[in-house]
């Protein structure tokens, strides 16, 4: 698949950016660990598991867009496969989201954590349909969902972060909060 040499230096940079970011999500869920709250683990497997599942995703699609397939079959297939299990995960994050007690989400949650990773996930369904026909086409499609999965965890993780420095700070020993000045 000749087509997929121009696309190399797309997926260094992509399937590089996605590895790095996985590890950063462990440090932030490292550094807040010390302040579980009572539904934590409830509110994890809605909001931070999804984030670095799209993480891998956007990670293993980079990985194997650079495998030397003889034929679009195989690719097209993972890329389908992908798709479908995307959006049968993201069944199981609606049902999780709706279930935890930690956190009531807003419209942004709701855009960010489930409708932003079906569309992604639904893309990777057309694009595994269009690169049986139209293989450059395919491609951009491809290139595409994974940039929007990608996207998608880098608000989540800054999202998740961001709350749990800004919003859920913990006081001090004296019950100060250090972000209120003396």
């Amino acid at each position: 698949m000749s087509e997929l040499a121009e696309w190399e230096s797309f997926y260094v940079i992509i399937g590089s950016a996605a590895g790095a970011l996985i590890g950063l999500q462990f440090v932030v869920i490292t550094l807040i660990a010390d302040r579980p709250s009572q539904y934590a683990a409830e509110a994890g497997r809605a909001f931070a598991t999804p984030t670095i599942v799209h993480f891998t995703v956007t990670l293993v699609l980079s990985a194997l867009v650079r495998v030397p397939w003889h034929s679009t079959g195989p690719f097209r297939l993972l890329v389908f496969g992908t798709g479908i299990g995307g959006v049968a995960y993201l069944v199981a994050v609606l049902r999780r989201m709706k279930q935890q007690r930690a956190y009531q989400p807003v419209f942004e949650d709701w855009l960010f954590h489930l409708l932003f990773p079906l569309a992604a996930y639904l893309t990777f369904v057309v694009a595994a349909t269009l690169l049986a026909t139209h293989q450059r086409d395919g491609l951009l499609v491809v290139a595409a969902a994974i940039l929007l999965l990608l996207l998608v965890g880098i608000h989540n993780a800054w999202d998740a972060a961001s709350y749990h420095v800004l919003v859920r700070r913990k006081p001090d020993d004296r019950g100060v909060d250090p972000a209120q000045p003396d």
